[in-house]
């Protein structure tokens, strides 16, 4: 008879023993990524349903990113997981089943980064007309770098940055993202020179021609996304002109070999040298006749004009007589000012004489003022003096006999208000006395127990806290005597018992009028 457990590993056992490693094909279903790292999911066919497993360090390490929906073939082991009694797969390597399952995720892949708008056109940026870096993200060792710095060299040499990255393979999507988003985020607008890692103005990421699964790197949405997160603006030259990557739609131009690409990023130095030099004696040209036209026009004019001397003569003369009409006039105007001034100042009154009919006038109010102050005053006293002889004591002698019977009324309430508020604040302190006094230790002491404490006065509440040899006391209803924990011959010392607190004696009863 087997129990439950046994059973389970049995069966754990021969399913490990047979099938140790299995290659599966199916359709991946309720894909689930655990916090902890781990892969879980489902692979399926029209048939059955198998659950299979991907451990946290193999997960890492899969050429593809499992998504619901996905046609795979998986490589692992079958176990048993005796929690649920059920077998599972535990993966070690995933890829893709075939073109067509390719296919149908780059264009799944494609409809859903449409949809978040990262291949609208608004978001393509035109190129720099001659950049000052160039950043090239591609393989160190392939042809195609070469191609692009040679085409470069051929058409007009800049300072171009490498990214070495992996074109191929399961690390090659994270080595390209990685790149695009360490191009951008260098300083912008850095030195270029020896020694300095400026940051580039274009990039261009480049790879040579290859199947769809040797570029299926360039379609995962990791490069996608950094392609269209870029601040730099990217050349996508990934394969033949007949390849078709989905960072072809995120780039901001599409170049149909690397070395198309390197010609897109810069113009030819030997046509803009011709260009400028075209330009330059056009403006040289256009420069002489415009001085010519100016020269003759500047001679026609000067046989237009007359002789400067005849034009300003008259001019000068009239300016002679407006000036001396001027002057003329400023005298006659100040001769008339100083006799309009000389009349104003025989008609005004001296500031004495104002202040001296100013003071007698002030004199003379405030004269006024104290008669009527004086006379208010006067009719004041006389009628305080008529209201005074209408009163009497004895008009307020029932008011005040009212007023005191009230007094004493209020008095005796509040008397006997008191006394009964004291008593009770009296019953309550007698309580808490009696309640205080239950709960002292030493009552305990009268029954037959003590109290144990070491050399320095602390408490000893546990045996695990003593030790052979241990110097205590111990605290008996009467007194208090020393001891050691274990044998000895010496007979302890008495010690005369410490002082008992006084208890808590009632307290007299409070007196009328007490306040607590």
């Amino acid at each position: 008879m087997f129990s439950v457990g046994e059973l389970s590993q049995a069966v754990k056992r021969t399913i490990e023993g047979t099938f140790e490693r299995v290659r599966v094909r199916g359709e991946i279903s309720g894909f689930k990524r655990h916090s902890s790292g781990h892969l879980y999911l489902s692979l399926k066919d029209d048939q059955a349903v198998l659950a299979a497993v991907c451990w946290r360090g193999q997960a890492g390490r899969l050429s593809i990113q499992p998504e619901d929906g996905m046609e795979v073939i998986c490589i692992g082991r079958l176990t048993t997981y005796p929690g649920q009694s059920k077998y599972q797969l535990v993966i070690e390597q995933m890829e893709l089943a075939g073109e067509g399952a390719l296919l149908k995720l780059l264009e799944e892949r494609k409809r859903k980064l449409t949809a978040e708008g990262l291949f609208a056109a608004e978001r393509k940026r035109a190129l720099p007309y001659l950049p000052r870096v160039i950043g090239v993200v591609t393989s160190p060792t392939g042809a195609v770098i070469r191609d692009i710095l040679h085409r470069l060299a051929d058409r007009f040499p800049r300072h171009v940055l490498v990214w070495p990255v992996a074109v191929q393979g399961e690390a090659s999507a994270a080595q390209v993202a990685a790149a695009i988003r360490g191009f951008n985020g260098l300083p912008a607008d850095g030195p270029v020179g020896e020694g300095m890692v400026p940051r580039p103005d274009v990039l261009i990421v480049a790879r040579g021609g290859g199947s769809l699964e040797d570029l299926w790197g360039f379609n995962e949405e990791i490069v996608v996304r950094a392609v269209a997160d870029s601040a730099i603006p990217v050349i996508s030259a990934v394969g033949h002109e007949t390849d078709t990557t989905l960072i072809d739609f995120a780039a901001d131009r599409r170049a149909p070999t690397p070395t198309a690409a390197a010609e897109m990023a810069v113009p030819v130095r030997a046509d803009l040298e011709a260009s400028i030099r075209t330009a330059d004696l056009r403006l040289l040209q256009a420069m002489a006749r415009g001085l010519a036209d100016r020269r003759k026009y500047l001679d026609a004019m000067a046989r237009a004009l007359g002789d400067p001397q005849t034009l300003l003569g008259t001019a000068t003369q009239r300016l002679d007589v407006a000036a001396e009409r001027l002057e003329n006039g400023v005298t006659a105007g100040l001769r008339q000012r100083r006799s309009e001034v000389a009349a104003r100042a025989a008609r005004l009154v001296h500031p004495r004489q104002l202040l001296a009919a100013r003071g007698q006038a002030l004199a003379a109010g405030a004269r006024a003022l104290d008669q009527a102050i004086a006379g208010q005053l006067d009719r004041s006293r006389a009628r305080r003096d008529r209201i005074a002889a209408r009163l009497h004591p004895g008009l307020f002698a029932s008011e005040l006999r009212v007023a005191a019977d009230r007094v004493r009324r209020a008095t005796a309430d509040l008397d006997g208000s008191t006394g009964r508020l004291v008593k009770a604040a009296d019953d309550r302190l007698r309580a808490q006395g009696r309640l205080l006094e239950s709960y002292s230790f030493r009552n305990v002491l009268e029954r037959g127990f003590a109290l144990v404490r070491d050399a320095d006065g602390h408490v000893v509440r546990r045996v695990a806290g003593t030790g052979d040899g241990q110097k205590v006391s111990l605290e008996f209803a009467d007194g208090v005597t020393d001891a050691v924990i274990g044998t000895s011959d010496t007979p302890a010392k008495p010690r005369p018992a410490p002082k008992a607190a006084p208890k808590p004696s009632s307290p007299p009863p409070l007196k009328q009028g007490t306040l607590l």
